[in-house]
């Protein structure tokens, strides 16, 4: 078992690394340094029209930080899917200190005060780590992801790193940069200061 503290995690995102296990029940943490990685520009986040009408339907009723360890519970959750994941008990214990320190954000997503979606990341400086998202019901972390850029551009972030390039983040305009863009972008973001609002209600439909 490796002794990991949260310290230890935010210098590791500071430098452009981040964690991850083979398994929910594999105890080993492996440090990641992609040649290349996904970001979403901020200023150029696109949102689908039909995403749109479901923002302005309201839907999902959308929190912040009000049940992250739920949020992150559930992104650990094997899915028929994505029967392994990632995010071991190990983890999972540090990013909930992460929040508890301030710098560990989740967006929720509710109906019926069910929680069906929502994600979750770490902010340091001016930059937005997106860790991981889930969903029970169509459209329902897509919304969250709306919702949290959003927050982070009333909040002054200037960087939202995905880690990597997927399907499900294209439609919004993710792009892929190389490791030495990213750590320069990473530099920039960290010297700058932001704040997440976590103010209740949905910022997106603002």
């Amino acid at each position: 078992m490796q002794l990991l503290t949260p310290e230890l995690v935010l210098s590791a995102y500071s430098i452009g690394l981040f964690p991850m296990a083979n398994d929910r029940d594999d105890p080993v943490i492996h440090w990641i340094d992609p040649l290349h990685r996904g970001v979403l520009p901020l200023d150029r986040f696109h949102v689908s029209r039909r995403l749109k009408k479901v923002i302005r339907q309201g839907r999902f009723r959308l929190t912040v930080d009000t049940a992250f360890p739920a949020v992150i519970e559930a992104c650990a959750e094997a899915t028929p899917g994505r029967p392994r994941t990632w995010l071991n008990d190990d983890m999972i214990g540090l990013y909930v200190q992460l929040f508890e320190r301030g710098h560990g954000h989740s967006i929720e997503a509710w109906q019926d005060d069910r929680l069906v979606g929502g994600l979750y990341g770490l902010a340091l400086g001016a930059a937005f780590f997106g860790e991981s998202m889930f969903s029970r019901v169509t459209d329902a972390s897509k919304v969250a992801l709306v919702e949290l850029v959003a927050r982070l551009r009333h909040g002054g972030f200037a960087l939202l790193d995905t880690q990597f390039v997927n399907d499900h983040l294209k439609q919004f305009g993710i792009e892929e940069i190389t490791r030495s863009a990213y750590k320069a972008a990473l530099r920039d973001a960290l010297a700058m200061q932001a704040v997440l609002p976590t103010a209740q209600g949905s910022f997106a439909q603002a």
